[in-house]
């Protein structure tokens, strides 16, 4: 997770330090500069002045007293979801600590005035890639207050500084206004966000699905992963209203902690398995807190022991913090994202994923076998013009988490505000051997949302087998970059699909090209013989041709096997025929149990065959027990399937 460091615009913090420490003059960003175009690309505010640290306190300072999510407070930008997300890295030191680099180095230090040049670097994920942003400290303010991100105390400016980096890499100040907090924990840590609608998902009904969900949002936080959740404002009247209960809608919170509690005292909470499972949350503007059932002062709290309390670290102040039962949480909020820190390491005792990264783009071209911008599945003629990625489930099972992110755009006066394009992307199990682009729509086994965030997350189970996932962009003819992110229990081979058909070669000549392409999907058997005494059979499938050869998975203890397997064949000898078998594994020696021998000719109209299976060899005329099930299909051109 924490790769390599690429500086920003190639500005180098150490030299550029070392040589205003020379120069013995302050750091002013050339690429950053204080004025107008570094706060806003559309609006104005008049009076603003920009302020050196120095200028506005007299012992400024990074951190006082340590850093913590009661730090921070939201300034005049419509940026809670930073302020959350800032919230949430502040309680994690190992986040912090990447984000903030060597931060006693940039520390003030009051016994070396000398060393002190105003400039500090921050390391930001972009894209697949950290990114370390040089700033100066100049902060804009407005009758000498931060008027954006500040802190408690009036001396400490990390958050106002990290903030800052955090525009120049956006564009500008104003390019934070109403952005996406799952954006800035990715941002902060590389990690995956998944992103939850309670409401469409029916939690508050469904109370195994609500405790599963529990679990899981349990599992992100015990293994550092950070959480933010809102209330959906429904109109621009709804914006940071107020509810009775003490919430705001449309109004990003930090998740602090996640907890079973132990109800009662004494010797006799650890004999009742009484167990509640809990939520806390921080808002942003570090008050105005929930006024229901475990807020702050409510009568809930003397179910719990003293010792319980403290554990938790349970404090009666307006200092936006506060806890629910999941059961409220999941009543009253409508949106949570969860940031998972993907876990590659062998060395771990939690699960590890075998993670994939590509980059990939959207590009414009009017030969359609070389466009690959062609929309969403809703534009069938153009949907298979886009980037295509196959990769393989090789358990019986596997739990695939998939991300695609596209390159985010910078805000600019110049250039207006960057948007994002609506992407997603679909997952269609193929042919067991294909190594070539789709051409025609197979089997989709899942489906992520189509939006205009910057990324689209999905977790989904696949069965053994090979895929491809096609990103689209929602609308043909839009182009851009994206990065697609596969995590799998077992490496995936995840690749891009470069190729329409097999190329040309200066073998081809002497050896031959295909002139025919076939698909074979073997559907199913029936009424397979017997292999043991409960009267099942464990068979499998191969499908050969021309000295090649697909093999299905094993299907367990039935004699009347759902293969619904494919394989793809290119032929350059089409007189040749196409031969399926069915076999039977055992553990010493695998018994064959039968085949169909098929001529796989392009005039061949018939999809289905239902057909005996045969024996091997010239007794071919012998039936055995058993019939299958095949699709064949055929074509001289060779980019039709």
């Amino acid at each position: 997770m924490f790769s390599s460091v690429k500086p920003y615009e190639n500005q180098r913090y150490a030299s550029l330090k070392k040589e205003c420490q020379r120069r013995k003059q302050l750091f002013e960003d050339p690429l950053f500069p204080a004025n107008d175009d570094s706060l806003f690309y559309k609006s104005r505010i008049q009076g603003i002045q920009w302020k050196r640290p120095k200028e506005i306190c007299d012992d400024p300072r990074l951190f006082v007293d340590g850093i913590s999510s009661h730090d921070l407070h939201q300034g005049q930008v419509g940026n809670c979801w930073f302020v959350a997300a800032c919230s949430s890295l502040a309680s994690r030191e190992s986040l912090w600590q990447k984000v903030i680099p060597d931060w006693k180095e940039q520390e003030w230090n009051p016994e070396k005035p000398e060393s002190y040049v105003g400039i500090f670097h921050f390391q930001f994920w972009r894209f697949g890639q950290w990114l370390d942003v040089v700033i100066d400290d100049r902060l804009p303010t407005l009758h000498n207050q931060l008027i954006y991100c500040h802190s408690n105390s009036r001396n400490e400016f990390w958050c106002a500084l990290v903030e800052k980096a955090y525009a120049k890499l956006s564009g500008c100040y104003e390019a934070l206004d109403g952005g996406n907090t799952a954006d800035a924990l990715v941002d902060f840590t590389g990690g995956v966000s998944e992103p939850i609608d309670l409401t469409e998902g029916d939690y508050i009904a469904d109370e195994a699905k609500r405790n599963l969900l529990f679990e899981r949002v349990l599992k992100v936080h015990n293994r550092g992963g950070l959480i933010s959740c809102s209330i959906k404002a429904t109109s621009a009247a709804d914006m940071e209203a107020r509810l009775a209960c003490g919430l705001v809608k449309g109004h990003a919170y930090a998740v602090t902690d996640v907890r079973k509690v132990r109800l009662g005292h004494g010797l006799l909470s650890f004999f009742k398995s009484e167990k509640l499972d809990m939520i806390r949350m921080r808002n942003p503007w570090g008050e105005r807190e929930w006024n229901g059932p475990w807020s702050d002062t409510s009568e809930e709290w003397q179910k719990v022991s003293k010792s319980e309390r403290e554990k938790m670290g349970m404090t009666v102040e307006d200092d936006g913090e506060f806890w629910m039962t999941f059961e409220d949480f999941c009543k009253y909020f409508t949106d949570i994202i969860k940031c998972r820190l993907i876990n590659t390491s062998y060395l771990s005792i939690h699960k590890t994923w075998e993670e994939t990264v590509l980059h990939g783009a959207w590009t414009r071209n009017n030969d359609p076998l070389k466009n690959r911008c062609g929309g969403c599945i809703n534009h069938k003629d153009t949907f298979l013009q886009n980037p295509q990625y196959v990769f393989d489930v090789k358990k019986a099972e596997d739990e695939v988490l998939i991300s695609i992110q596209q390159k985010p755009k910078r805000t600019s006066r110049k250039e207006g505000k960057g948007e994002n394009l609506a992407i997603g992307f679909d997952i269609h199990k193929v042919e067991l051997n294909r190594n070539y682009r789709m051409h025609t729509l197979q089997q989709k086994v899942a489906s992520s949302i189509y939006i205009n965030s910057r990324s689209v997350f999905l977790r989904t189970d696949l069965k053994e087998g090979r895929y491809v996932i096609i990103p689209t962009t929602f609308d043909p003819g839009h182009v851009g970059e994206f990065l697609l992110r596969i995590f799998t229990d077992v490496p995936s081979d995840c690749r891009e699909l470069t190729l329409d058909e097999p190329p040309h070669t200066c073998w081809s000549g002497m050896c031959g090209y295909p002139q025919v392409v076939s698909q074979i999907h073997v559907l199913a058997a029936a009424g397979l013989k017997n292999q043991d005494s409960q009267g099942g059979a464990d068979p499998y499938v191969i499908i050969k041709c021309e000295g090649q050869k697909v093999r299905s998975p094993v299907k367990k203890n039935t004699v009347s096997p759902e293969f619904d397997v494919k394989g793809l064949f290119y032929r350059k000898k089409p007189g040749q025929p196409i031969i399926v078998q069915i076999w039977n594994h055992n553990l010493i020696s695998d018994e064959f149990l039968g085949q169909v021998v098929l001529t796989g000719d392009p005039s061949d109209r018939q999809l289905v065959h239902t057909l005996h299976l045969q024996d091997k060899g010239n007794k071919r005329s012998n039936d055995l027990s058993g019939t299958i099930a095949v699709k064949l299909l055929s074509s001289n051109i060779l980019t039709n399937v």
